[in-house]
C-alpha cells in the first residue's frame, strides 16, 4: 500500500510540476494532464 500512495504523490506532483511548466513549446501541457489523471487514478484507486 505505500508504494501506491507513494506512485500516486509522485505522478500528482509530476502532474502539478508539468502543468506549471506548460508555457513551454511542446505538448507538456497533456503530460501533465495526463500524470494528474493517472496519479490520481491510483490514488483513489488504494482505497
Amino acid at each position: 500500500m505505500t508504494y501506491r500512495t507513494t506512485v500516486g504523490w509522485s505522478l500528482i506532483t509530476s502532474g502539478l510540476v508539468t502543468l506549471l511548466l506548460a508555457f513551454l513549446p511542446g505538448d507538456s501541457l497533456w503530460w501533465g494532464v495526463g500524470l494528474l489523471l493517472l496519479g490520481i487514478a491510483i490514488f483513489v484507486g488504494r482505497r
